[in-house]
C-alpha cells in the first residue's frame, strides 16, 4: 500500500499568520487543565471519604480529559510556535486512535455519571448498593473496551488506504476524516464505519443521558419542597454544563466534516481544537466550585 512517509498538518487553514499568538491562549487552557486534573486525580485518590461513585467517575473524567488534552496539544504548538508539522504516518495513526478513543470514553463517562445522578435522586436508597465500587470499575472499563473496540478499525482501514502522495492534513491534528480525505482510493467503507462508530457512541450515550435527566425531572417536579426542588436540580446543574460543552462543539465539528461545505475552514477547525481544550480546562473548575466536599480540600 501506498503511504506517504509524514503527513503536513498546517494548522488552522486560513490563519497561518496568526496561530503562533493563537497559540498563547491555547497553552494557557492546557495549563489550567493539567492542574486542575491533575489536583482532582489527586485529591479523589488520597481522601478515602470521596471513593464514592460520583467521584469515581469524576476521577475517571479527569484523567480522560489529561489523554485528551496531551494526545493533540504538544504537537499542536511545535505546528504553531516552531513551524514543525511533519508527523509520522504510524505516529498520525497513533494520535487519531488516542483522540478518538478517548473521546468515545469520555462520552461513555458523562452518560455514567448522568446514570449515577438518576439513581442519587430516583432510587436513593438503593444507589450505594447498586452502584457499588467494583460496579463503577466494571462500567468504567466497558466505557474504555467500548472505545477501544470502536475506534480500531479507524487505524486498521487507513492503514490499507492508498495516498498517492497525497500528504497535506488541513488541520491541526489526525482526526479520522480529514486523513480519509487524502486518501486516493475507495472510501466508502471507511467513511460509513466513521458514521456508524458515531452512531453507536454518540447517538446511545446522548439517548441515555436524555432519558435520564427526563426522569430526574419528572422525580424533581413532584417534590412539594421548593427547596428540595432546587436542591436537586444544583446537583445536575454542573453535570449539564459538562455535558453541553462537550457534545456541542463535538456535533458541530462531525457534521462540519459531512455537510458542512460552505462553512469556513478556519471556523471548523478552531472548533475542532476548542472541543479537545474547552471541556478538560472547565470540567475541573465546573465540578471543584460548585461542589463543596471538592472545594473545602482545594482550600
Amino acid at each position: 500500500f501506498s503511504h506517504p512517509p509524514y503527513f503536513l498538518l498546517v494548522g488552522i487553514p486560513g490563519l497561518e499568520k496568526e496561530q503562533f499568538w493563537i497559540a498563547f491562549p491555547f497553552c494557557i487552557m492546557y495549563a489550567i487543565a493539567v492542574l486542575g486534573n491533575v489536583t482532582l486525580l489527586l485529591i479523589i485518590k488520597t481522601e478515602p471519604s470521596l471513593h464514592e461513585p460520583m467521584y469515581l467517575f469524576l476521577a475517571m473524567l479527569a484523567f480522560t480529559d489529561l489523554v485528551l488534552s496531551t494526545s493533540m496539544l504538544p504537537k499542536m504548538l511545535g505546528i504553531f510556535w516552531l513551524g514543525s508539522g511533519e508527523i509520522g504516518f504510524l505516529s498520525c495513526l497513533a494520535q487519531l486512535f488516542f483522540i478518538h478513543t478517548f473521546s468515545s470514553v469520555e462520552s461513555g463517562v458523562l452518560m455514567a455519571m448522568a446514570l449515577d445522578r438518576y439513581m442519587a435522586i430516583c432510587c436513593p436508597l438503593r444507589h450505594s448498593s447498586i452502584l457499588s465500587v467494583p460496579a463503577v470499575v466494571a462500567l468504567g472499563s466497558l466505557v474504555l473496551v467500548r472505545g477501544v473496540l470502536l475506534v480500531s478499525p479507524f487505524c486498521f482501514l487507513l492503514h490499507r488506504l492508498p495516498f498517492c502522495q497525497h500528504h497535506v492534513i488541513s488541520h491541526s491534528y489526525c482526526e479520522h476524516m480529514a486523513v480519509v480525505k487524502l486518501a486516493c482510493g475507495d472510501t466508502r467503507v471507511s467513511v460509513m464505519y466513521g458514521l456508524f462508530a458515531a452512531f453507536i457512541v454518540t447517538g446511545s450515550d446522548v439517548i441515555l443521558i436524555s432519558v435520564s435527566y427526563t426522569m430526574i425531572l419528572r422525580v424533581v417536579m413532584r417534590l412539594s419542597s421548593r427547596e428540595a426542588q432546587l436542591k436537586s436540580f444544583s446537583t445536575c446543574t454542573s453535570h449539564i454544563c459538562v455535558i453541553l460543552a462537550f457534545y456541542v462543539p463535538a456535533l458541530f465539528t462531525f457534521l462540519t466534516h459531512r455537510f458542512g461545505q460552505s462553512i469556513p475552514p478556519h471556523v471548523h477547525i478552531m472548533v475542532a481544537n476548542l472541543y479537545l481544550l474547552v471541556p478538560p480546562m472547565l470540567n475541573p473548575i465546573v465540578y471543584g466550585v460548585r461542589n463543596k466536599k471538592l472545594w473545602d480540600r482545594v482550600v
